[in-house]
């Protein structure tokens, strides 16, 4: 029959669809953008300069106050036995309890530290921003390529049709029933073209680059596994998440600042040296006579007798230290739970891959054997376009499925502070 190259386009085009394999492309297209983003990301270049900007405070609260330096002039001098006192000079400084200062600079070290974790954190999260809208570029493209490889096909089904219409094997319905699959999956073309604009955009803000750049993708994605079983994985996020660790510096901040707020209770000392102007006495025959004197030195304490300024400095610290064990505590609670739904989708895309795949395999079969029954009667064609749409779906499904446990295991390494 005329209409048999027909059907063995179709089922050429079916064998050529490109189904799941265990080809691995390289991954150094991703890791080289992961680097671009690290780079050039304003986001965390800013909680960078927060991390460098508290690093400045460690000097600024080690170091002694300024000397303070005074002068007098006596309008009237000021008659001593060396002669007249015309002016003096001080130079003082003040000396906090052993200690302070050093403690003041853990204090410090810790929050800048804090702040240090807080930019590795939001790196972190930068590196799963990029992967996952890496993987969602991957499934848009394979989505436009199979829906185009579909649409062709339903192009041949409908020049079949048409044949089998002019013989008289077949009713105007099976055209217009390909008529119907073809306007929808045109309008599924067309968002899925308008998406690929927007995730393409996401992808190069994060990198910092021009919204229209190109990104290379593979051909078949690869597919990423989890490296530790279920409870060594919790405990490696406990261990090494970056909001963890920067909540442990602020305890241990707040652990220094009580030992600071100790120290602000206990005296201080000053000391300096005075230096006086003496003139002549015409009146005095003593060889020191207009000789400037050096008096020095003098010491000074400060007593802190109000205490409870020092009090409640104390109990300030140990309330925020309380506050971040309470944090510490809500913030473990809250991994778990992230994590366990995280690795329950996990396994569900695992699970999913594997169905998709075993699915599209046996919807495949079915079509070709409803295929060539077609091209011998004119029975079963709404039957062909329903296996070809769950087809189409099927496919669909096991690329979203590869992409989503792609971006289970990303996130997984974003709580591991990877």
């Amino acid at each position: 029959m005329k209409y048999q190259k027909y059907i063995k386009l179709i089922l050429i085009l079916f064998l050529t669809i490109p189904f799941s394999g265990i080809a691995q492309e390289t991954q150094e297209a991703l890791a080289a953008y992961l680097k671009t983003a690290a780079e050039n990301n304003p986001g965390l270049k800013a909680k960078f300069n927060d991390y460098m900007a508290a690093m400045e405070k460690v000097p600024q609260v080690g170091t002694l106050h300024d000397p303070q330096f005074a002068f007098g002039y006596f309008i009237n001098p000021v008659e001593t036995r060396l002669g007249p006192q015309k002016a003096s000079f001080g130079l003082k400084q003040a000396f906090p309890w052993f200690g302070l200062l050093g403690a003041k600079e853990d204090v410090a070290t810790e929050m800048a530290n804090a702040k240090y974790e807080i930019f590795e954190n939001s790196k972190s999260n930068l590196y799963f921003e990029v992967k996952t809208s890496y993987y969602n570029y991957y499934f848009i493209e394979k989505a436009i390529k199979i829906t185009k490889e579909n649409m062709e096909i339903l192009r041949i089904f409908k020049n079949l049709s048409l044949v089998k219409i002019e013989a008289g094997n077949a009713s105007i319905a099976d055209e217009l029933r390909v008529e119907l699959e073809l306007n929808d999956l045109e309008n599924q073309l067309a968002l899925y073209i308008d998406s690929r604009k927007v995730i393409q955009t996401k992808f190069n803000n994060l990198l910092n680059r021009e919204a229209s750049e190109r990104i290379d993708i593979p051909e078949k994605l690869w597919e990423e596994e989890l490296q530790e079983d279920n409870l060594t994985q919790l405990d490696s996020i406990y261990s090494n998440n970056h909001e963890i660790k920067s909540i442990d510096h602020k305890m241990n901040a707040f652990m220094n600042q009580e030992i600071a707020a100790k120290k602000e209770g206990l005296p201080k000392f000053n000391i300096g040296i005075n230096y006086n102007i003496i003139g002549k006495n015409p009146n005095s025959t003593d060889s020191r006579n207009g000789d400037d004197a050096l008096l020095f030195p003098s010491i000074g304490i400060s007593i802190p007798i109000y205490r409870k300024k020092y009090k409640s400095m104390i109990k300030e610290a140990q309330y925020l230290q309380a506050s971040e064990v309470a944090k510490k505590a809500d913030k473990r609670n809250t991994l778990n739970t992230v994590y366990e739904n995280t690795f329950k989708d996990f396994k569900d895309s695992e699970r999913r891959l594997f169905l998709f795949n075993k699915q599209s395999e046996i919807a495949k079969e079915v079509l070709d054997v409803l295929i060539t029954s077609y091209s011998t009667n004119s029975k079963d064609f709404e039957e062909v376009l329903r296996i070809e749409r769950q087809l189409l779906t099927y496919k669909l499904a096991e690329q979203k499925a590869l992409t989503d446990k792609n971006a289970a295991v990303a996130f997984i390494s974003y709580l591991l502070g990877n």
